[in-house]
């Protein structure tokens, strides 16, 4: 092959993005200032944020598609593409008129790219690359489940690499370990439902949305809030699922077998209408609710044991962030902190604002990356959008492989008075 067939092979793999290469990356001082607008959309929220290296939201905007959505009986793409279409715009100025700041001030734009619904990551990364070329800045591709993991370190300054992560989420349930800002180790991920997506389905299932309370609340709120009011959470019996089972995968689909198991038996001995609700569905919320919240923390535990006995986390750094949309329900989030409180774990979940999509949590990953000069894209028109995409290395079988045995947690503190969960005393023995 002589030189010239030989650059024209090079180029075209390069344009392709085939070749990574620091050639395709600015050469930017981490010493200066920063600020990155951040835009996502990678499921049914439109946000933009605008953020500096001190961690200050300049401005923020975020369009909901959440009732729209509710009122069609779940996500649907084409609908979910078509209000991001519509309101993008609106929602990048809103951020930008906030801010003060003009273009020229503003560094890069990071805009999420995957993973998530195609159709909906398309109009981000379009209009990302749309103000890039209209402004010349360069661009920032940010992998959604990264974003999640790294928000709560602009949240805690004090949060340090490596960590342990639990992202729980509509669409991911995934545990690993954060070595830094773009390697990340991947214990354990969900092999059907993630929780919110369970959830949600249940929600409907049990239609709760049919109750006036519950009307406009999505299926993990309406199913926390209805858990609330159990008068006798232990009523519905559960198996928690994947006891035997060595690695720190997660699963739903038993657990929403058991929920409409139940469902058809109450809804038979009771002569529940077609669009009525049975009598105890408080009662099958809250043990719904107990029994997803024990799978999480066994899958848990598993990863923060596995994780130390590889030295993976050093004893004077054992952190665990959890963020994602189901990080926001306070029942999950008491047992999980229990777990923490036993294993000697510090308890780390951003406001729930931070937890759910957001446009902040994109910019400020795109800051972690300016500071380490990493995924700064001048040359960007061979990006593109990923549908799926794993999260770091995955260590999934070395974690099946190491054979743990876990004395597993016991969440009996959830029966103390103090507990933001009193009412379900007697609920959780193990």
């Amino acid at each position: 092959m002589n030189i010239n067939r030989c650059f024209r092979k090079y180029t075209k793999l390069f344009n392709q993005g085939k070749i990574n290469t620091a050639l395709n990356r600015l050469d930017y001082s981490t010493e200066k200032h920063g600020i990155i607008l951040g835009i996502e959309t990678s499921c049914d929220d439109t946000g933009c944020a605008i953020v500096d290296t001190n961690g200050n939201i300049l401005g923020e905007a975020l369009n909901s598609q959440h009732l729209i959505h509710l009122n069609n009986g779940g996500i649907i793409p084409p609908i979910a593409q078509d209000l991001h279409r519509q309101n993008i715009e609106n929602v990048v100025n809103e951020a930008y008129r906030q801010s003060g700041v003009s273009f020229k001030d503003i560094d890069a734009i990071a805009t999420t790219i995957k993973p998530g619904l195609p159709m909906s990551l398309h109009i981000g990364t379009k209009y990302g690359k749309h103000l890039c070329r209209l402004h010349n800045k360069p661009f920032m591709p940010i992998h959604h489940m990264e974003a999640h993991a790294l928000t709560a370190r602009m949240h805690d300054k004090s949060i340090e690499f490596p960590f342990m992560v639990l992202l729980i989420s509509g669409g991911h349930c995934l545990v690993a370990v954060a070595k830094d800002v773009d390697e990340f180790l991947l214990l354990g991920e969900s092999i059907d439902d993630a929780p919110g997506e369970a959830y949600d389905k249940m929600a409907r299932r049990m239609k709760l949305k049919n109750l006036p309370e519950y009307s406009t609340m999505s299926g993990g709120q309406a199913i926390e809030t209805a858990a609330r009011k159990s008068d006798n959470p232990l009523g519905f019996k559960f198996t928690t699922p994947m006891l035997f089972y060595k690695d720190c995968n997660f699963s739903m689909a038993g657990i929403k077998n058991q929920v409409f198991r139940h469902l058809v038996r109450e809804e038979k001995e009771n002569n529940v209408t077609a669009d009525g609700v049975i009598p105890k569905v408080n009662n099958l919320c809250a043990a719904f609710q107990l029994c997803v919240t024990r799978h999480l923390c066994h899958r848990l535990q598993r990863g923060m044991e596995y994780a130390e006995e590889k030295g993976y986390i050093p004893q004077e750094n054992k952190t665990l962030v959890v963020s994602g949309g189901a990080a926001c329900n306070n029942f999950i989030a008491e047992g999980v902190q229990m777990v923490c409180d036993t294993l000697g774990y510090k308890f780390v979940r951003p406001p729930p604002k931070l937890c759910t999509d957001n446009g902040v949590m994109i910019a400020w990953n795109g800051i972690e990356r300016w500071k380490r000069n990493i995924g700064i894209y001048k040359d960007f028109e061979h990006i593109e959008i990923e549908k799926s995409s794993p999260l770091g290395k995955r260590l999934i079988e070395d974690v099946a492989n190491e054979n743990l045995s876990c004395n597993w947690v016991k969440l009996s503190r959830l029966n103390k008075p103090q507990s933001t969960w009193y009412p379900l005393k007697r609920a959780v023995e193990n």
